[in-house]
């Protein structure tokens, strides 16, 4: 028996690596470049499409956590990021290609075959396992065979933010601070007075977006909110959100901006730098015209404009069991944002999870929960739990972990000290562990 990959993104690509260094024969198949998306620019593996950050390492943030509890899996997500690690503060940012590229030629060096087509049914009679992980993406074909076999499919919508070069940047007004001067000069930032933003605010809500099919505000995933959306609800909001000036100061003035851009590097070099907080749906013209408004930017070249696209997800409480599994048929797993988990993180850690039940299920053992101590645990569990409320996608958080504990720290050690117990008798196949932890 083999195990059939359908998705070569974060969770496609986590879950094949797993399996293959498990010594199970996998077939990744992945349309891209035959077929690409509207988001997607090369037929890499694992490519990043939104942000190049990977959030927080701090164990106090949720994503720190599941980065170590990820890093405890042998995670090829995180073994990627750090050797394509870019400054970041204490965010892990990376090199979007240098990344990519280490997880399509380790993937490649394993033994996983790739295959470059579209899919768009799982075929009935197939004696294999199949792992669903097309993302949020999902080609319309094989969302027309989901909604058959699920009843429903269900969205948002989510956008992306325009990478400039570094070369275009005036540095003259652009400077590098961290907020309240703790971190380590990892932004950029392009300083505005009141009258410089009240000029961008004005330009940025009267300016013309692309149509999109079916387009719903109520529809917007509130991380990747476009930033026009956002500054029509009010002349101030960009002011307390991706334009907060609080706790950086102007060296030309050696006073607070009224208002404030940030720049990220986008890749090792710094020859590429993203627009923080700055997703939008902004027609292409319009986008160049408004990000030329921002002092230090008047000369920005822009190299990857922002995109708006369709994020699809199934209802997995629905539709799945504990294990990712359609209830319909347990030979098909899914993984990565298709499932409800939301954030490039999760992905990876749903590809991870699915990988170890179905390494499980095609040597004959039980599948496994994790522990709902864990990040990890406590993110499946939420996602596939039937409760009576409708899913709603879901980022790692603390608040997902029931605890007496109040420190994040405490409970940040007590998650870690679980799975390392977990992961130490799964080694040894206890059989009282398939029946699940959770």
């Amino acid at each position: 028996m083999k195990v059939h990959v359908v998705g070569g993104g974060l969770a496609g690509s986590e879950a094949a690596y797993q399996l293959a260094k498990r010594n199970i024969e996998v077939v990744l198949h992945e349309m891209r470049p035959s077929k690409m998306t509207p988001v997607h620019k090369t037929g890499l593996l694992a490519e990043l499409v939104c942000s190049n950050s990977f959030k927080s390492c701090d164990l106090h943030n949720a994503s720190g956590l599941l980065k170590k509890e990820m890093e405890l899996f042998g995670s090829l997500v995180i073994e990627a990021a750090l050797l394509s690690r870019v400054p970041a503060g204490k965010a892990l940012a990376v090199d979007r290609e240098r990344f990519s590229q280490f997880v399509t030629e380790k993937i490649k060096n394993v033994g996983v075959q790739i295959i470059n087509e579209e899919i768009t049914q799982i075929p009935q009679d197939s004696p294999d396992l199949w792992i669903i992980a097309t993302g949020p993406v999902t080609s319309i074909n094989l969302c027309s065979w989901l909604k058959k076999i699920t009843g429903e499919n269900l969205y948002f919508f989510d956008a992306v933010a325009p990478i400039i070069t570094a070369e275009s940047i005036d540095y003259s007004i652009a400077f590098t601070a961290d907020r309240y001067g703790v971190g380590t000069k990892d932004y950029l930032n392009c300083p505005m007075d009141r009258e410089e933003y009240e000029r961008f605010y004005e330009a940025l809500i009267n300016a013309e977006v692309i149509p999109i099919e079916g387009f719903d505000k109520g529809l917007l995933f509130e991380r990747c909110k476009p930033v026009e959306e956002i500054a029509r609800t009010g002349k101030m909001s960009l002011l307390y959100g991706p334009l907060r000036p609080v706790g950086i100061s102007d060296p030309r003035t050696g006073k607070q901006p009224y208002a404030v851009v940030q720049l990220r590097k986008d890749n090792r070099d710094g020859t590429l730098y993203n627009i923080v907080g700055f997703q939008t749906r902004l027609k292409w013209s319009e986008q160049k015209r408004i990000i030329r408004l921002i002092p230090g930017l008047q000369n920005a070249e822009i190299v990857r404009y922002g995109v708006m696209h369709r994020n699809v997800y199934i209802n997995s409480r629905k539709v799945l069991d504990a294990y990712m599994r359609l209830k319909l048929n347990e030979k098909i797993f899914f993984a990565g944002q298709i499932t409800g988990v939301e954030g490039y993180l999760e992905s990876a850690a749903s590809g991870l999870y699915v990988a170890l039940n179905a390494s499980r299920v095609i040597r004959g053992l039980h599948p496994v929960k994790l522990p709902t101590t864990t990040m990890m645990g406590a993110l499946f569990d939420y996602v596939t739990n039937e409760l009576d409320k409708e899913l709603q996608p879901m980022y790692a958080n603390y608040g997902l972990l029931t605890s007496q504990k109040r420190d994040r720290g405490e409970i940040a050690e007590k998650s870690i000290e679980d799975l390392k117990c977990f992961l130490t008798q799964l080694a040894g196949e206890r059989e009282d562990l398939c029946e699940g932890t959770g």
